[in-house]
């Protein structure tokens, strides 16, 4: 149903850092305004919103589990849900981190009609829009709504793109699509005359549906702001949003839609693998063990109906060997090429954008609207440019880069939402594959759009042994970006200036250098893995440090854990006939197949109390994120380190024996 306006009917939550006056809040015994809230919450990633246990439902139970995992512990079940609350307020950055739809699903159906904060994470944003809450960063009406007013809907409009602003209007995305078939909305027309354009546009102007009724694809050119539908040439899922996507597939469009073109699906199981190893006993009180186990099945039967690609778990002998491959390697591994456009449903798609393709994540509506209409809708974003140049130092990695990088200020205010980060320079052609796609996975941390690099003639030998295509073939989808193109911001940065870096709990862009830390900061865990920190060059490095420590008798330290996790089974392989695994298994390390496992607290290697501490060498560290503990992010070649001190500590000992750890 088209929404007209929005007046004030029930309360208004502020988000306050002050815990004593949020419970008040909770318990009705207190309303606030702007100017009494005080400070207030920035950063709440989805994470918050909705923990990982909780997106093992994926129906209106989410409501009842609306930010129980809010910083503090102050929100429980149903505290939302049933405190009348109609508008949530916070500070900067509401909705970053991964791109699951539960999150403002939670929310809506929490009977939230209105997100306000500072500003707004663009996934988070775009998901929000798809399933009809309203977000706005402007305060002013939030201040005219509590004297009473009623705002128009065209004010929760402004300053969109024509389709976000009609998916708006329309109540969400479904309903615009219905819309659209009808004939009662068109997309506009691009009309942007022939310009230099960046990596990005250039891909997105390629992709662009001229013709929705001929199908016919491409445009002259596009510039940011452009709003339009691209055809994707690759659409994938995994098990913690298939299922929910589905629901909404069914939902919209009757159980028998089919998926348009099922040869360029593919569906992943690779995030819950292992969570029966590390399940509280509480979760599986609640039932939540068949609850997470039913994902797995509702997939499944999903891929099986619609011929779908599964990637699903290996198992030999019986025994459980762990996922195929956590989907962001895989996709670099089997799928994805250079010039192509490939959406996923998990913020780190962006990761091959390595292969020189425009990937990026969505939330579930866009996928199960993708499902049928193989297009999605897309905001032509601006494009920062980071030119990295000269060769890093020895003990220095592509993770010590972003993580100088999220450090900027330009990331740190906001200002990076929604960009994106386009890579070049003779530093990152001197880097491995693995090390650029380190790069271009992060990207989101900042709250890019995605990451993206120049496919080069790395790419090309990588496509031609990884699978046997033809160079020339491979060549011919090579998108370069135009000379004098526009970038919103260019960044220089130096390699050769670089030191290891660690990010202190709590955010990624909290980077800092690493002997900044001051006293030495005692760890319980060492974690080494994920789709970031699970690839061949990461497994070079924590063998680098480690054969160092073995051949010098030293083991991992007393108290802590190693974790190493294989990204992918080729990985595990790889890591097998290097002889890692015999040197892993001497220096003390427990080794884990692949999975996402404790990245999202669904495996070994999480934290169990608030106290620990972890290093690891995951994407992000969000509260709660990988457990109740503190996490400090760094270099696979920190983490080994880490874990042989003791302490957080950098690679010194390798470097100090002549074992150069591998660029």
């Amino acid at each position: 149903m088209k929404r007209e306006s929005l007046r004030l009917s029930g309360k208004v939550l502020y988000l306050t850092e002050d815990t004593a006056r949020l419970r008040q809040q909770l318990a009705g015994g207190l309303t606030l305004d702007r100017a009494s809230a005080g400070k207030l919450i920035d950063n709440i990633s989805t994470d918050e919103l909705t923990p990982g246990w909780v997106c093992y439902y994926y129906d209106e139970t989410l409501a009842r589990y609306c930010l129980v995992g809010l910083r503090g512990g102050v929100i429980e079940k149903d505290s939302i849900k049933g405190g009348g609350f109609q508008v949530i307020v916070s500070g900067r950055s509401k909705g970053c981190g991964s791109s699951r739809e539960t999150a403002p699903y939670s929310e809506l159906h929490a009977g939230i009609q209105l997100v306000v904060a500072e500003n707004i994470e663009k996934i988070y944003g775009q998901n929000a829009q798809n399933i009809g809450l309203l977000t706005t960063t402007d305060f002013g009406i939030l201040e005219r709504l509590e004297r009473g007013e009623e705002i128009s809907i065209e004010e929760f409009t402004a300053g969109l793109d024509p389709i976000s602003a009609d998916v708006v209007r329309c109540g969400g995305l479904f309903a615009y699509n219905k819309a659209r078939l009808r004939g009662d909305v068109t997309p506009p027309t691009v009309t942007t005359a022939a310009r230099p354009m960046t990596l990005c546009e250039k891909i997105i102007a390629a992709h662009a549906i001229a013709d929705a009724r001929s199908g016919a694809l491409g445009v002259p050119a596009v510039a940011p702001g452009d709003s339009l539908f691209v055809r994707t040439d690759v659409r994938f899922s995994h098990e913690y949003v298939t299922p929910m996507a589905e629901a909404l597939f069914k939902a919209g469009l009757g159980d028998g839609a089919e998926v348009t073109e099922p040869g360029s699906v593919w569906a992943f199981r690779d995030h819950l693998t292992f969570l029966d190893r590390i399940m509280p006993k509480a979760h599986v009180e609640m039932g939540l063990r068949e609850q997470a186990a039913s994902l797995a099945t509702v997939q499944e039967s999903f891929t099986k109906r619609h011929n779908v690609k599964l990637y699903g778990e290996v198992r030999r002998d019986g025994e459980l060997k762990g996922s195929e491959a956590i989907c962001h390697n895989k996709v670099i591994e089997e799928i994805a090429l250079p010039g192509q456009l490939v959406i996923g449903t998990d913020s780190h798609t962006c990761m091959a954008g390595s292969l020189g393709c425009f990937a990026f994540g969505v939330g579930s509506t866009d996928m199960a609207n993708a499902w049928f209409t193989r297009d999605v809708r897309v905001k032509v974003p601006e494009s920062v440019r980071f030119v990295l140049r000269g060769r890093l130092p020895v003990g220095v990695s592509a993770k010590d880069v972003m993580l100088h990088i999220l450090s900027l200020d330009f990331f740190k205010s906001g200002q990076g939402i929604g960009k994106v980060l386009e890579f070049s320079g003779d530093g990152v052609t001197a880097m491995p594959l693995d090390e650029r796609s380190t790069l271009t996975n992060m990207a989101v941390e900042a709250g890019g759009f995605t990451g993206i690099i120049e496919a080069d003639q790395l790419v090309v030998d990588y496509l031609v042994e990884q699978r046997g295509l033809s160079a020339d073939e491979v060549r011919r989808r090579i998108v370069k970006a135009d000379p004098g193109a526009s970038y919103v911001a260019t960044y220089e940065v130096d390699l050769s200036t670089l030191v290891p870096m660690v990010a202190t709990p709590g955010d990624p862009r909290n980077g800092v250098p690493l002997t900044s830390l001051g006293a030495p900061v005692k760890i319980d865990i060492a974690y080494g893995g994920s789709c970031t920190g699970g690839k061949k060059a990461d497994m070079d490095m924590y063998a680098s440090v480690l054969s160092r420590a073995v051949a010098d008798g030293k083991r991992v330290a007393e108290g802590v854990r190693l974790f190493i996790q294989f990204g992918s089974q080729d990985i595990r392989r790889y890591a097998e006939a290097r002889g890692y695994i015999d040197v892993f298994e001497r220096a003390g390390a427990e080794l884990i197949d692949p999975s996402c496992g404790a990245c999202i607290k669904a495996g070994p290697g999480v934290s169990e109390r608030a106290d620990e501490v972890t290093v690891s060498a995951i994407n992000r560290n969000f509260p709660g994120r990988s457990g109740p503990g503190k996490v400090y992010l760094a270099s696979p070649l920190v983490v080994a380190a880490s874990a042989i001190a003791g302490f957080i500590a950098g690679p010194e000992a390798a470097i100090s024996t002549g074992a150069e750890p591998p660029r």
